[in-house]
């Protein structure tokens, strides 16, 4: 089996069961000797701000002098990536060792009531696989989908933490803010601390009075702990146990905050034990870095990368060009899949933007013309993505900044343009 014969098998797994629920991944577990029993795990699960946060907490935790493992979607460059150790990405052989191991399983699964496991349950318990095999001080654990009955919930955590939530996969997950906070509450455990970084009040309501029926202590933002913003665009006070300043090298207001959750992730792993040092967190902070989120890809022309994809990350998105581009002349080039708010996305980042053009790309759930149409949008459309950058090209003076948002796979599949 080589590594394309190996992600074939991978996503020729099926991708949703109709019946949710953790049967096969607690069958698969118990089969391979529950490897996600094996090391301690931090869970995170929210809407907006899981990659990232994942990302700054890796740092902090590399910097301390654990060795950590991660395991995050979607990928960005390549497939290996979701699965990683030191923010190395597993490579080829022991990814396809790992599928000859839970491979029979999967097969035998076939013939019990609940069928074969996903594809996301496969992923989800080789990387369980991967991090009991290289003896990871500590695994970071991304939700992919909810909380309650997403494949990674049955982790027995050593705290969760939940990145702010908005209104996302609604067909799934509910079409409140309330119904969709229960579902990622769905990840808090009895007398487990929880790490909160949610904003929406009716999504909050439920954080909480879900921590207390279960006894979790909760830390929230803006209430247990805070952040500050600095005249500087990349620094901020960081409030909680301690007040202190840092510097980030990601941009945006909605990165402090999500730097200031994972800082607050680490001070409760000191009170709950593990030899953390405060002085290792400038470093680390600043050094943090994640694909696709406000990314600068080219200086000429300014060329930022962002995958907003639903209502609150456009907004965070709008909000941060602003502040960081009020001067400059903002094109953006924007490509959507299906079951997002696109005409309200649209809508934001046309108030802000010079320049404003559709397009489709290599995704099966990629908008097409005629969806872009139906909204109404008289906003100019294009084949695909190289096609619109030529035009954009043709508008923009110098000075000017070129922004590609609108999905994590449209920003995987443009970031091969700069590459």
């Amino acid at each position: 089996m080589n590594k394309e014969e190996a992600l074939e098998w991978i996503h020729g797994r099926s991708k949703f069961k109709i019946k949710p629920g953790l049967e096969r991944m607690e069958w698969l577990a118990e089969k391979l000797g529950h490897p996600e029993k094996a090391v301690p795990v931090v869970h995170i699960a929210g809407t907006n701000g899981k990659g990232s946060t994942t990302s700054f907490l890796k740092y902090l935790l590399i910097e301390q002098g654990y060795s950590v493992g991660t395991f995050t979607s979607p990928y960005i460059t390549h497939f290996n990536e979701r699965i990683s150790l030191n923010g190395e990405a597993i490579n080829n052989e022991e990814l396809i060792r790992l599928i000859y191991k839970v491979k029979p399983l999967v097969e035998e699964a076939s013939s019990l009531p609940g069928g074969e496991p996903t594809e996301f349950e496969v992923i989800t318990v080789m990387s369980f696989l991967y991090f009991q095999e290289k003896n990871v001080d500590i695994a970071i654990i991304e939700t992919g989908l909810g909380g309650l009955y997403d494949s990674t919930n049955i982790v027995a955590p050593l705290l969760s933490v939940i990145t702010n939530i908005g209104l996302d996969h609604q067909d799934i997950l509910g079409h409140s803010y309330g119904e969709i906070a229960a579902q990622k509450a769905g990840i808090i455990k009895s007398h487990v601390p929880v790490v909160s970084g949610v904003r929406n009040q009716e999504a909050k309501k439920v954080i909480k009075e879900t921590s207390l029926k279960l006894h979790a202590p909760l830390y929230e933002l803006e209430k247990d702990f805070s952040v500050v913003q600095k005249e500087a665009e990349h620094q901020f006070i960081y409030n909680f146990r301690h007040e202190d300043t840092y510097e980030l090298s990601m941009l945006g207001a909605h990165q402090k905050r999500n730097a200031a959750l994972a800082v607050t992730t680490v001070e409760v792993l000191k009170e709950l034990g593990w030899k953390i040092s405060r002085s290792l967190y400038e470093k680390a902070l600043k050094e943090t870095t994640w694909p696709g989120r406000m990314e600068i890809v080219s200086r000429n022309p300014l060329t930022l990368l962002d995958g907003a994809h639903n209502y609150e990350g456009t907004e965070a998105l709008v909000e941060t060009v602003e502040e960081l581009y009020k001067d400059r002349r903002i094109h953006v080039i924007y490509g959507a899949v299906e079951g997002k708010p696109a005409a309200e996305m649209l809508g934001m980042l046309k108030k802000t933007a010079a320049s404003l053009a559709t397009v489709s790309f290599d995704f099966p759930k990629s908008l097409k013309k005629e969806d872009y149409r139906n909204m109404n949008s008289d906003i100019p459309y294009f084949m695909n993505p190289e096609e619109a950058y030529r035009s954009v090209l043709n508008s923009a003076d110098a000075g000017d900044v070129i922004l590609w948002t609108g999905s994590l796979y449209f920003i995987s599949e443009v970031r091969k343009m700069y590459t």
